[in-house]
């Protein structure tokens, strides 16, 4: 619940039932001792965590995020790189792998200034050694899709699924991705299948708006083999749509200000802006003048509502295009890290330490993951982390405890599922003591809680 910061876990320690035996020296002493065992660490919550909810590895998604420290100079971990929050702080790189249950399953941390292509491959390595996977398909997005990371997987027993530019393909295959003609609806074997749809008649009316159209077929890119599946959704198309028309909208607030159209990010909505030197008779104009760059904004949007995917996968291509879809859960991962767990900034310093933390917040990521699926997913990351933060309870000398919070909807689920109650007027220490029993009943995911 508090993985952040060491100094606050143990303070919030101090309020425990079971207060442990510890000073605070004592914690950031055994921080490089988990960093020195955390292979061995997560190794063993996989196996323990396996007899409490069903783990699905045949599909494993791999992603990487950063995290910045609120210092001035580089050293070890910490390198100056490519912020994902725009930073100019030194930073470390996370890389983690999630399986198809959504519940983490190991992770690496590098430099900030990492490729981070080059991260994948030794953290898989490293799951195929220790956690004993034979069989499985890896998916990740476009910019950890190297083709060497396609090689890797293009094996018997494994696969690969990644995200594709339709931009960065070749010219014959990008004019057929986003040709019109010869689309497809629906998934084989269901009554719904159409084939040789035209997407300039898909009906616009919101029966049809969630629906995906898909085409595919294999291409050869940077000489390997594999599928390319392109999909195009009418969701997705008013989307772009909608984020470039307020992209443009503020675009529109600099047309007066020229020099503020020399340094441009990718994404930055002046790029729809270019300055003109000429009038439209053709004439020198007299001063800059800043217009919309139309040619530029038809050229995105032709891109608007498509997706594709690449894959040596021999399944049908709906199924292949919703593993993809489901890469938004290890992204959510690293939103919980960041918010909830308040993973950044750091307030650790050494290697060791900086490691140690975050395996920290991978575990609590972990447990967190797991009570989240045996409450069957029926609460959000806010109202799971908020109630169990309020869950307290006050002792009364010679009586027992009572509860500090208001019974409610999730309460009551949590009880049912570990069958025990801590909402009753008074608990009485002999069943106190049995509530906490359970938690050191082996194979209880629980002992790592310290």
């Amino acid at each position: 619940m508090y993985p952040s910061s060491k100094r606050s876990s143990w303070y919030f320690s101090r309020t425990l039932l079971e207060t442990p035996d510890i000073n605070q020296h004592h914690m950031y002493r055994a921080l490089s001792i988990l960093a020195e065992e955390a292979d061995t660490i997560e190794q063993h919550v996989y196996e323990t965590s396996k007899t409490m909810v069903n783990r699905d590895s045949r599909v494993l998604y791999y992603d990487c995020t950063n995290f910045y420290f609120e210092i001035g100079q580089a050293d070890g971990l910490r390198q100056f790189g490519v912020s994902k929050e725009n930073r100019p702080n030194p930073i470390v790189q996370m890389g983690m792998f999630m399986d198809g249950s959504e519940i983490p399953l190991s992770l690496v941390i590098t430099p900030g200034n990492t490729n981070e292509q080059t991260t994948l491959k030794p953290l898989e390595k490293k799951i195929l050694r220790e956690f004993h996977l034979s069989q499985m398909v890896v998916c990740t997005d476009a910019g950890l899709s190297s083709t060497s990371n396609r090689l890797y997987n293009h094996t018997a027993s494994r696969a690969f699924i990644t995200t594709q530019s339709i931009k960065k393909l070749q010219k014959v295959d990008r004019e057929w991705a986003l040709d019109t003609g010869n689309w497809s609806r629906g998934t084989k074997g269901k009554d719904d299948w159409k084939t040789n749809i035209i997407l300039s008649s898909i009906p616009t009316d919101e029966a049809h708006y969630d629906t995906i159209y898909y085409k595919e077929r294999w291409v050869k890119i940077q000489g390997l083999e594999q599928r390319l599946i392109v999909s195009f959704s009418p969701k997705y198309q008013a989307y772009q749509r909608a984020i470039r028309a307020h992209q443009i909208k503020r675009a529109l607030k600099n047309v007066e200000n020229p020099a503020s159209l020399k340094k441009k990010r990718q994404n930055d909505p002046k790029r729809f802006l270019k300055v003109q030197h000429f009038t439209d008779n053709g004439e020198v104009a007299g001063k800059e003048n800043v217009v919309l760059d139309e040619e530029r904004i038809a050229k995105e949007a032709q891109y608007d509502g498509f997706y594709a995917v690449c894959t040596d996968l021999k399944s049908d291509a709906g199924e292949i295009v919703q593993l993809n879809h489901r890469r938004w859960m290890i992204e959510d991962s690293f939103r919980i890290m960041k918010s909830e767990f308040k993973a950044r900034p750091v307030y650790v310093r050494t290697d060791h330490h900086i490691e140690a933390h975050f395996l920290t917040c991978f575990l609590a990521l972990l447990v967190f993951r797991i009570l989240e699926n045996m409450l069957d997913h029926e609460f959000t990351c806010e109202d799971i982390i908020d109630n169990l933060r309020d869950m307290k309870m006050r002792e009364l000398p010679g009586e027992g405890y009572v509860p500090e919070y208001v019974r409610n909807d999730f309460t009551d689920k949590l009880h049912d599922v570990f069958g025990f109650r801590t909402d009753m007027e008074v608990v009485t220490k002999k069943n106190m003591k049995n509530i906490l029993k359970q938690t050191k009943v082996e194979p209880m995911l629980w002992r790592f809680d310290a």
